[in-house]
């Protein structure tokens, strides 16, 4: 017979979450202190998982902030043996490291208080990360403890999914597992420190302001034990008014509801005892702590400037060589997001001290954290199988173990705190979000350069290749609400959405509406019909298209010869000039672009025209602008010769072309040119060694042994006096385009050798993996790293022609807006296998380009 006050061993191993082949092998935390892997839903805000095991970067209303901490939020552990005598407690991570100190992140920060707290109560001495986004694990261990400890973080993703994959809360499932010979006993808990109030930016001491009424109460209902976090002294439509929820999945869980700190939360760890009194809860289960023993709980509302941690301790007994998982949710909801940031533009004086709201899609899907907790309580097994079954299919593909994490990890930037849904239900993504590489500027909390800018997006692969529906949520509000009746469209997006917006103001960065975003518009306008839209949404969207068109032509097509002219706006935050191939490249692929869509709509007389434009400019910028193997710039008369690069090598000076093989459009320059182009670039701009090299703006790569692609050189001599703006830069983004369009043409070891400088210099030592910067921190332009995965299988799906093109033999994964899976191509026969979904396709085999 059981003794009802002993905790019985109850493994809780979960198959699918515990296969070896879900996570690939990774570094000891001392090999990448600054490795951080976000954890969240899209639009959700949320935490990152350190390689050392710890929550960092905390950032629960959406607002970025690197260095966001909630003080004594961790996961801790007391174990004991009663012969020979043990008391081991930790918390459950690796040793906080030093901040490696790149320039222009954070992501090796160490908060203050976990520092504090680890020498106060100790941690693991070993801790190895394992990672395939969006599943990170931390094994850890240590010759003084009795037992291994493995946590494993993840948040629900599928692709395709968008209500799915936009869960506020996080799934911690963690192992126990006895490694001596002796049986052990102890207590698992996390902690969470209820933030309701707090606004995400001030650091939370001894006191924060927004902190103060904060209420703890304890729940236990179908099996798991929680405590529910608020504030009522907030009214419900403050901007930080909320809820939170620690949970675990085991119903006699002791609590401390209202917890002070960490010397607190040890108390009650050091209060534990093998006769745990859980007999107790069998009449009386609001009984936070059947121990009556333990250290008394706080009472009421927490006082003015703080608020009260949270803790559910989980009991555990395990035999020599037995193990326990037990599960763990973390959940939030703030559902008042509010315009936080600085908007380009000029502001009205009549908004006054007006703080306009947009909500966030997911409070209408869920009506509080407790709600979402359920979710994860009642559902828990299908979250796990729905998300790794996209990891496991990426790592079922014939791509390596870097190329699955890496390309896994592109779908971290949309789940960032960039990147949100509206309570409208539109799509919004800053540029980045503000950090150390902005304050040079801006500041270290919010989004960088609102709002959905044109010129940066423009890069992007990741949203349209993983939630097509949010592409094309883009290109409507594109369309209905940024478009000027002149047909431009404005870079940046001006929220809510029913401000005017700057159709004739200066809107920075450019100052004038940006070129090269407005001729994504026509690309991407192909690439979202190519990906489930439709013929129907597209003949809704025609005239508005016509009207883009028409803009282009009538104030840059001067000669009506398929080329442009003079001051063309563009991503690098100044004017370009004169005829120049990465402006130029990109027109053409929108001229070929615009001949498709206008076939698609029966449009013969706007396609014959693009036709004609396409054909004149295609031999005019080939013959004006191709010298010495690659392609060059060349003004002319009144054009300003600022941030221009005349002879130089620009790293994007064929990025039309990079655009053309997307969209399956074929060369849109002489192919030996563009090949030739490509070869330059490589050999001119990838970098090795920047130890010495003078940076004249941003440092992205500073060290001797930092490998990287400078977005242009000038080895023949002839640098301009001012030259085009970020020269010295090297870009995630652009070296992701650069190695996706090799790989297009067939130049592999030239992708390589980029994709390799890049991910040697992100590789967890002293920037982080999961975190593309240039202007703040998960920047979008880092999403044309898809790109490389389009490039690299030679898979191309048309869901309107209802065809999927292969041009390589091998096992790849495929994306289509309506399932997912993989595809094997041998030389005798096509098989797809769909993993996710469903798929209506005809698969053609097509020749793939050789250097």
């Amino acid at each position: 017979m059981t003794d009802p006050d002993e905790t019985p061993s109850l493994p809780h191993e979960d198959s699918l979450l515990h296969q070896d082949s879900l996570l690939h092998q990774g570094l000891a935390h001392t090999e990448a202190p600054a490795l951080a892997m976000p954890v969240g839903g899209i639009g959700t805000g949320g935490f990152a998982v350190a390689a050392d095991g710890s929550m960092r970067q905390w950032q629960l209303t959406g607002k970025p902030n690197h260095r966001g901490a909630l003080p004594g939020t961790a996961f801790w552990i007391r174990a004991t043996q009663i012969e020979p005598p043990v008391d081991f407690t930790a918390m459950l991570q690796g040793t906080p490291q030093d901040d490696p100190a790149a320039p222009l992140v954070t992501d090796g920060e160490v908060p203050e208080w976990m520092r504090d707290a680890a020498e106060r109560v100790g941690t693991f001495r070993n801790a190895a990360f394992s990672g395939t986004y969006p599943f990170a694990e931390v094994a850890l261990s240590d010759e003084r403890s009795p037992v291994a400890v493995t946590l494993r973080y993840f948040n629900p993703m599928e692709p395709g999914d968008v209500e799915f994959s936009s869960l506020p809360g996080a799934g911690v499932q963690i192992r126990i597992e006895n490694t001596s010979d002796v049986d052990v006993h102890g207590t698992l808990a996390g902690s969470m420190l209820n933030a309701v109030g707090w606004d995400g930016v001030t650091p939370i001491g001894a006191t924060a302001p927004g902190l103060g009424g904060n209420v703890n109460r304890l729940r236990r209902a179908g099996g798991w034990t929680s405590v529910v976090m608020d504030n009522p002294a907030l009214t419900e439509t403050d901007p930080f008014a909320g809820q939170m929820v620690i949970a675990t999945d085991d119903a006699d869980a002791a609590v401390l509801p209202r917890c002070t700190g960490v010397d607190h939360l040890v108390t009650f760890l050091e209060s534990r005892a093998l006769n745990t009194g859980v007999s107790r809860l069998r009449q009386a289960p609001m009984i936070a702590d059947p121990q009556l023993n333990a250290p008394a709980s706080g009472v009421g509302p927490s006082p003015a400037g703080t608020s009260w941690l949270g803790v559910v301790g989980v009991p555990f007994r395990l035999a020599p060589g037995e193990s326990r998982t037990i599960r763990f949710a973390l959940t939030w909801y703030f559902p008042n997001r509010m315009v936080d940031i600085e908007q380009f533009g000029q502001n009205s004086a009549e908004w006054g001290s007006t703080r306009f709201y947009l909500g966030n899609a997911y409070a209408l899907r869920h009506p509080d954290a407790v709600a979402v907790q359920e979710t994860f309580a009642t559902q828990w097994d299908e979250l796990v199988r729905r998300t790794s079954a996209w990891t496991q299919t990426l790592m079922d593909s014939d791509l390596d173990e870097r190329m699955v994490d890496r390309m896994a990890a592109q779908a971290a930037l949309v789940r960032s705190p960039t990147c949100f849904i509206g309570a409208d239900g539109r799509f919004y993504g800053y540029e980045g979000s503000l950090g150390a590489s902005t304050v040079m500027w801006a500041a270290s909390f919010g989004g960088s350069c609102p709002l959905n800018c044109t010129h940066v997006w423009q890069y992007e692969a990741a949203l349209a290749g993983l939630w097509p529906e949010l592409e094309r949520n883009m290109r409507d509000t594109e369309f209905d609400v940024l478009q000027a009746p002149s047909g431009a469209i404005p870079h940046r997006l001006r929220v809510p959405t029913y401000l005017p917006q700057m159709h004739d103001e200066i809107i920075g960065g450019p100052e004038e509406p940006a070129l090269d975003g407005m001729l994504a518009t026509i690309l991407k306008t192909l690439r979202d019909v190519q990906h489930g839209a439709g013929k129907d949404w597209l003949e809704g969207r025609w005239d508005a298209i016509i009207r883009l068109y028409r803009h282009v032509v009538e104030k840059w097509d001067l000669h009506d010869d398929g080329v442009l002219h003079g001051i063309q706006p563009s991503t690098h935050d100044i004017d370009l000039a004169g005829i120049n191939p990465f402006m130029g490249t990109l027109w053409l692929t929108a001229l070929r672009a615009l001949e498709e869509l206008a076939s698609i709509v029966g449009d013969d007389e706007t396609g014959e025209d693009a036709r004609r434009r396409f054909l004149s400019g295609s031999a005019a910028y080939d013959e004006r602008l191709f010298r010495d193997g690659h392609y060059i710039q060349v003004l002319e008369d009144g054009d300003p010769d600022e941030f221009q690069w005349l002879t130089g090598t620009l790293s994007d000076q064929v990025i039309g072309q990079w655009w053309a093989h997307q969209l399956g459009l074929g060369y849109i320059l002489p192919e030996e040119h563009i090949r030739s182009a490509l070869r330059h670039i490589v050999k001119t701009n990838l970098r090795h060694g920047f130890d010495d090299f003078a940076h004249i703006y941003r440092v992205y790569a500073d060290a001797a042994d930092d490998s990287g692609l400078l977005m242009c050189s000038w080895p023949a001599g002839g640098r301009p006096e001012v030259p085009t703006r970020y020269a010295d830069e090297v870009w995630s983004g652009v070296e992701y385009q650069v190695a996706a369009h090799c790989l297009y043409e067939g130049l592999d070891e030239e992708a390589q050798s980029i994709l390799d400088a890049m991910w040697t210099r992100s590789d967890g030592r002293r920037r982080n993996p999961y975190n593309e910067i240039e202007c703040g921190d998960h920047y979008v332009r880092g999403m044309a790293g898809w790109t490389v995965l389009q490039a690299m299988t030679g898979v191309h799906i048309d869901e309107l022609a209802g065809t999927m093109v292969v041009s390589r033999d091998g096992r790849w994964p495929w994306i289509s807006s309506t399932g997912y899976g993989l595809v094997q191509v041998t030389e005798d026969c096509v098989d797809i296998d769909v993993r996710a979904g469903s798929v209506d396709l005809s698969v053609q085999r097509a020749a793939r380009a050789e250097a």
